[in-house]
């Protein structure tokens, strides 16, 4: 599997890391910067490049995820779901590295280099890497739905127990 790789200077140290223990657990790293320390960097550069190579190799049928790294990971997450078709994961824990992939097929995940040890970050990407997703209705209708308002820019109907309510009524 292809795992492409984005992040700012806070990053870089994980993402070194990242790059050679993806190449020595059997997976292809691609890295898109930064290759050297620059504290005045921006992370959109990597981080767009990154989701955007995530994107390209699933839409040609390749198996393909990513991940991307700074401070915190939010800025990074944000960066990378401004590419259609991208869904990133901004992950802090065991659990949100798998259910990113089991509930919401996220192709990507976001980590904050600042928040967590090494050694957790690259827990978290393993778990991430080796979840499926589980495909059940509830969370594919709930991913048709994120899928159909990127394309369309509708939002989607309010269930009937919610008509009659709130700002839409």
């Amino acid at each position: 599997m292809r795992v492409h790789l984005g992040s700012d200077h806070a990053g870089l140290e994980l993402k070194d890391h990242l790059s050679q223990w993806l190449t020595d657990n059997g997976y292809e790293p691609v890295d898109h910067g930064p290759f050297v320390y620059d504290a005045l960097d921006d992370y959109p550069v990597f981080c767009l490049r990154a989701a955007a190579g995530v994107a390209a190799d699933r839409a040609s049928g390749l198996d393909s995820l990513g991940v991307v790294v700074g401070g915190s990971g939010n800025g990074e997450q944000m960066a990378a779901n401004k590419i259609e078709g991208i869904r990133c994961a901004l992950v802090w824990s065991d659990a949100t590295a798998t259910l990113a992939r089991e509930h919401n097929d996220a192709q990507m995940i976001s980590v904050g280099g600042r928040m967590h040890t090494l050694e957790e970050m690259t827990r978290f990407i393993g778990l991430f890497l080796a979840e499926p997703f589980s495909g059940d209705e509830r969370h594919v209708r709930r991913i048709t739905m994120l899928s159909d308002y990127e394309t369309t820019r509708e939002l989607p109907p309010l269930p009937e127990s919610a008509v009659g309510l709130g700002p839409d009524a």
